[in-house]
């Protein structure tokens, strides 16, 4: 009799985890976050139904920040913070991509200002915003 290790099959699960992005639909939502409106009135249904996104790996996130500006990654910021709140299906406690997307912000030296970390203390009860788990 022989014993052996099974090894699960990785490859096809980061495969299915990968999501290609739509920047036609990241310009919406920073569109949204920019709008004085809330965020169910200012966004299609399409981007409604994207929950999925703000829980998309970190990963993917850094890769696909590179097209944007420090801006632009402020306003997903914002976004997806206001979303979190405000929309259903949208909570994403530690998987939350502003995480990754702070993470771009302080590689590019360009770090949330004390405002900007106080307005995410705001607009937000995920205890894990901008930073991630200790």
């Amino acid at each position: 009799m022989s014993v052996g290790a099974w090894e699960p099959q990785v490859g096809g699960q980061q495969e299915e985890n990968h999501r290609e992005f739509d920047r036609d639909q990241l310009q919406r939502l920073i569109s949204a976050a920019l709008s004085d409106n809330a965020l169910s009135g200012a966004l299609e249904e399409e981007d409604l139904n994207s929950s999925q996104l703000i829980r998309l790996p970190a990963q993917q996130w850094l890769e696909e920040s590179q097209h944007w500006n420090n801006e632009q990654l402020w306003q997903l910021i914002r976004f997806f913070t206001i979303a979190e709140m405000e929309l259903p299906g949208w909570d994403a406690g530690a998987e939350s991509a502003v995480i990754p997307l702070a993470k771009v912000l302080r590689k590019r030296k360009a770090p949330l200002q004390r405002e900007q970390l106080l307005w995410l203390r705001q607009h937000s009860n995920n205890r894990y915003l901008p930073y991630g788990p200790l």
